[in-house]
């Protein structure tokens, strides 16, 4: 097993691809504002327990040891793939385009700063493993 194979390394990769997914997603939002009749999409939220519940953790089942736990059921089944959903947050214009630029904007931004959050994260644990092993960070 590779030190980049570990499952909180795996969780931050899948996180990252969801974000370059999402990234798509509200570019083809910014680049329909104008076509007649387009819906506005997004993508389907990431859960971490679903990422939880796909990592191939050999030996650490998840198990509720007292009543007052959070059930892994309580969020129900969720799927893991990054399906897109219709944003149906916002108006939709009299030529049935529901793009609204201004939030299309701000979700790009955030999802960016999400993005930087997660490969810095990433790139850090890897700074401390290497630390850890006793390699040179150069």
């Amino acid at each position: 097993m590779s030190v980049t194979d570990l499952p909180v390394l795996d969780a931050l990769r899948t996180k990252m691809k969801w974000h370059q997914a999402r990234q798509r997603v509200l570019a083809e939002n910014v680049a329909n504002a104008d076509t007649p009749g387009f819906e506005a999409r997004e993508l389907k939220s990431l859960k971490f327990q679903t990422m939880v519940k796909t990592a191939d953790v050999s030996g650490a089942d998840l198990h509720v040891t007292n009543v007052r736990h959070i059930s892994e059921t309580q969020s129900g089944s969720e799927n893991a793939d990054f399906r897109r959903e219709k944003d149906s947050d916002f108006d939709t214009t009299p030529s049935g385009n529901s793009v609204v630029l201004e939030e299309q904007m701000m979700k790009v931004a955030q999802n960016q700063m999400d993005y930087q959050a997660a490969t810095t994260l990433y790139s850090k644990s890897i700074g401390l493993l290497r630390m850890a092993l006793g390699k040179n960070q150069g």
